[in-house]
């Protein structure tokens, strides 16, 4: 059975996603109050880009799932937009070791293994709704604590740079099932603009119960356009080349 990729209650809130991507915001806010000071960050630029490439991968995740009412295509813009801020920031964090003259821990090391091994717990929201998302995504949070309270920035960044690449691959798996579903369905938006391009053309060209069939193979007809003006042309071109002249009503 596939995962379901927006649920009609809690939406976007019950997501992994969202939950991880809270907490690389929480976690970033935490470390730049902690590790940026007026020596290494003289003018609060580091500070800022930070925590607003932190920010927008929730805040473009949310606007991009309340869009999927909508539009697919621009939610999945939007989700893009916010994975593109989390690889900055992921960046950001590498550049923390480099100048610390140290390298991310290897995939294989202790405390690597260890924070790899955490798993969310289930989502159990019921009708107060911000109360319980809230509450559930402190409790995931106070799963990496070990880690990410210490007072050892190179700790925290570790585990950060483990944090936000588990966010990455999230809204990986949630681009990739957005694209399959508007690639099957469309969204709103797209399929008020096939409503409209089909009303046109009907109101131009009559309704479908005057559309003539072809006199090759019996499918419908489609009206085209060519040098000498507008004909009937078989909808299975190219496989049937049928043709009709249009005929006006005098009326």
């Amino acid at each position: 059975m596939s995962t379901p990729i927006f649920h009609s209650c809690g939406g976007y809130r019950r997501l992994d996603a969202y939950t991880m991507t809270n907490i690389v915001q929480l976690a970033t806010l935490n470390f730049c109050r902690r590790f940026l000071n007026h020596t290494n960050d003289p003018c609060g630029r580091q500070y800022d880009q930070m925590t607003q490439a932190a920010r927008s991968g929730v805040k473009n995740l949310v606007e991009g799932s309340e869009r999927l009412k909508t539009s697919i295509s621009t939610a999945i813009q939007l989700i893009d937009v916010g994975r593109a801020s989390l690889c900055e920031l992921r960046d950001d964090y590498i550049t923390w070791l480099l100048d610390h003259n140290q390298v991310p821990w290897p995939h294989s090391s202790p405390a690597a293994s260890a924070v790899f091994a955490l798993r969310f717990d289930p989502a159990t929201f019921g009708d107060d709704l911000n109360h319980d998302s809230c509450a559930h995504i402190l409790a995931q949070k106070a799963k990496f604590a070990p880690w990410l309270d210490t007072g050892d920035s190179i700790a925290t960044a570790n585990t950060l740079l483990i944090i936000i690449n588990r966010a990455i691959h999230m809204l990986d798996s949630l681009l990739q099932r957005h694209g399959e579903n508007f690639r099957d369905e469309g969204g709103f938006h797209e399929h008020m603009a096939k409503i409209r391009i089909e009303a046109k053309q009907e109101q131009q060209h009559g309704s479908a119960n005057d559309t003539p069939s072809c006199p090759q193979c019996g499918q419908p007809m489609r009206m085209r356009k060519g040098r000498r003006g507008e004909f009937w042309g078989c909808s299975a071109y190219p496989t049937c080349t049928g043709t009709m002249e249009v005929i006006r009503n005098s009326s």
